[in-house]
């Protein structure tokens, strides 16, 4: 019995509440435990429902502590954040881009464009009028509110705080070690100096992380389906999918880990035989609909405000295709006679992955016909010009390819007095499109822009087209132009139009009104050109760079990367991990996995006896956050293209979850008092630590010798002046 006058619960009935309270620990209410578990007796649940029981106490210390990390981490992340002056490392880029949405003018990079149209709105809301070009090094000017771009881009940064601490909440992890995850997260050196500066490291990290998060509700709420909270959450995490995936594609990763944690609660539901087959059917529409249909739409939607806001020629004309470029206020495509003839001067375009201009140069092949190089280039240049003339006989053997196989090479002789058969090609045409007032031109003519063909060789039978592929090195990594038979009438690659045209003997049509450019057409275009540059970035073997690392150094912090130029008189910053959160969490990476592998040993040998709710927590918090480590950082092992220790920025939040699973549970087994001092030695190295080596995320303005203390490993350039 228990004492009115006491208020406590008698043992046995303290020991039901503790294990219930595991389940109950991430549910918003209480009303919500008791309506959604089998009913407790009575007397526990009164305890439950009274507001002054220690659960509704600890709500609010929680929130406390959250929000109080939460401070510390904006605090952190704004503290002399306008003390460098200078554009510092890629603000250089994405400064530049951000200002672009304010001049309206097109640009093209390697990224989605969410990222850089924040950036745009931090310049906006900052009062920029885009009349700056962010050369590197250069001094702000002191009508650029430089300081309010960069807290802007800070915010993101800071409210990777609360998400982490709430995420780690949601995992069922102990309360002590969900505090050392925000903290973790607050006092991280390379979250903090990332978050200084106008870059999208942080926006991708946050947008990570609240995708992480939105799925940590997914599973919060799996038991109550179909209802509105777990509607929601389930279209937060599509919505969340479609933000990181629109600021870096790297967020296909943590699409990854929604993506599996979504086919095994699929397998598990297909296994319940208790769910009909209507019910099971809405499982997959809903996750379709939220997960498949809403990130892609927001995909596109922001590639439609993209286009919108940049209406303007600019820097990135070249890298779309003809259409669009013609369209553009201010194109830099001139009128010019509409109908091609004998005698003109055209440059062509291809619809092919690589939308580059037909470009040839004096350079030749090294093998094959080692005759000039033939190629598609994405700029406006001299070489890209051709002059149609009568075709001319002679013969020579068939060459195959250089980079794709079962093609044939593509190359010029360099002279309009040598030639043979092969140099002649018959124009098809393919489709004919109306003009901007809905006229139809002569459909038996070729016109710029507007006719789309194929040229297919009079002697071979093969249709000229561009693979999507890049010469190596000697080709200048330009795109890489074939004679190939096409898989079919559609096929792309093998379809060409008519850009430039001069010809002094036809009459010039000033009153042409291009027709206007498809979105479909330029949202396929302008991702393959992001995908082709993207491959464009490969280590170049002649040039050191002394920026770029190998992705085994990150999670052993064997570098660092200097941010900006390292003079005496600079204020410095070095992109560097926090040892303690970095080291710990790799050293705790393979104990996790043993430690895994040993819960499914001892379950199988059932000396060890799961529940359904500790199998669920287990696959979440353990399995799922180190297949977050691994979708983040195996890739880069594998990619070709040159690589930055900023790569590994989400990567390590997983590996700071993986850390946080084995503290929690190794600390399970502790007496209380044990586990409160590690507790206490585990906050205060995350403090101290971060406090020694400060200086490298919130700035270095003295000179580089002072700072040789912080030079605890020889690849860690601060204080030398190796690279000044």
């Amino acid at each position: 019995m228990v004492s009115k006058s006491s208020g406590f619960l008698p043992k046995s009935s303290d020991l039901r509440l503790r294990d219930r309270k595991d389940q109950f620990n991430g549910t918003e209410n209480i009303e919500d435990f008791l309506r959604t578990n089998e009913p407790l007796d009575d007397k526990l649940t009164k305890q439950l429902k009274k507001p002054q029981s220690f659960l509704h106490r600890d709500h609010w210390f929680h929130t406390f502590v959250c929000l109080a990390l939460t401070v510390a981490s904006f605090l952190l992340r704004f503290y002399k954040i306008d003390e460098s002056n200078i554009v510092v490392w890629d603000e250089a880029h994405f400064g530049k881009f951000g200002s672009y949405y304010l001049k309206h003018e097109f640009y093209h990079d390697v990224h989605p464009p969410l990222g850089k149209m924040l950036i745009g709105l931090g310049e906006y809301l900052a009062g920029f009028d885009g009349d700056f070009d962010f050369s590197s090094n250069s001094n702000y000017p002191k009508s650029v509110n430089f300081k309010a771009m960069r807290q802007f881009n800070a915010i993101f940064s800071a409210l990777c705080t609360p998400l982490s601490f709430y995420t780690a909440k949601n995992l069922d992890l102990s309360m002590l070690t969900v505090y050392l995850v925000g903290l973790m997260v607050c006092v991280e050196h390379s979250y903090i100096v990332l978050g200084k500066f106008i870059l999208l490291d942080s926006m991708l990290l946050f947008f990570t992380v609240l995708t992480f998060y939105c799925l940590t509700q997914i599973y919060r709420s799996r038991k109550r389906q179909f209802t509105l909270q777990w509607l929601f959450w389930m279209f937060a995490t599509g919505a969340s999918i479609g933000c990181v995936c629109s600021v870096k594609w790297v967020g296909l990763f943590i699409t990854g880990v929604v993506g599996i944690y979504t086919i095994v609660e699929l397998y598990c539901l297909h296994c319940n035989k208790s769910i009909s087959k209507t019910k099971y059917a809405g499982h997959w529409i809903v996750r379709v609909l939220a997960l498949i249909v809403v990130p892609s739409a927001l995909y596109m939607l922001f590639f439609k405000i993209h286009f919108a806001l940049l209406y303007k020629t600019g820097t990135g004309d070249s890298s779309t295709h003809s259409l669009f470029q013609a369209n553009l206020e201010g194109t830099q495509i001139e009128p010019s006679p509409r109908d091609v003839a004998y005698g003109s001067q055209i440059s062509m375009r291809s619809h092919g992955l690589s939308p580059g201009l037909l470009h040839s140069h004096p350079q030749t092949y090294p093998d094959g016909s080692n005759q000039r190089q033939v190629t598609g280039y994405g700029h406006r240049d001299g070489n890209n010009d051709w002059i149609v003339k009568f075709s001319r006989s002679s013969g020579k053997a068939n060459i195959p390819s250089h980079v794709s196989k079962g093609n044939y090479e593509v190359s010029g002789y360099g002279s309009d007095t040598m030639g043979d058969f092969k140099d002649d090609w018959i124009i098809e045409i393919v489709e004919q499109l109306p003009t901007g007032n809905k006229t139809m031109e002569n459909k038996q003519l070729i016109h710029p822009l507007t006719t789309n063909f194929r040229l297919k060789n009079k002697e071979l039978g093969c249709y000229l087209a561009a693979t999507g592929l890049s010469y190596p090195g000697w080709g200048y990594n330009q795109a890489e132009i074939v004679c190939k038979y096409p898989w079919n009438y559609h096929d792309k690659s093998t379809w060409w139009n008519i850009e430039d045209h001069v010809n002094s003997n036809l009459h010039t049509d000033d009153t042409f009104t291009p027709p206007p450019s498809r979105f479909w057409k330029d949202f396929v275009v302008i991702n393959f050109a992001m995908a082709s540059s993207n491959n464009a970035l490969v280590p170049d073997l002649d040039k050191y760079d002394r920026l770029a690392s190998e992705p085994w150094e990150w999670p052993t912090l064997h570098t660092g990367l200097r941010m900006c130029n390292w003079g005496d008189s600079t204020v410095k910053y070095y992109l560097l991990g926090s040892p303690f959160n970095t080291w710990l969490s790799t050293a705790t990476l393979p104990i996790l996995v043993i430690l895994i592998f040993v819960q499914l040993f001892r379950y199988q040998r059932q000396s060890l006896q799961f529940t359904e709710e500790k199998v669920w927590n287990v696959f979440v918090s353990a399995v799922l956050s180190f297949v977050g480590w691994v979708l983040h950082y195996i890739p880069f092992l594998l990619m070709g293209r040159v690589t930055y220790v900023h790569h590994y920025v989400p990567a390590l939040f997983f590996a700071i979850m993986c850390f946080a699973y084995v503290v929690d549970y190794t600390l399970s087994n502790f007496n209380r008092y044990l586990k409160v001092v590690t507790y206490i030695l585990l906050y205060a190295g995350c403090v101290y630590v971060y406090w020694y080596f400060a200086p490298l995320c919130q700035g270095m303005p003295e000179a580089n010798l002072n700072y040789l203390y912080l030079q605890l490993l020889p690849g860690w350039d601060v204080s030398n002046a190796q690279f000044s």
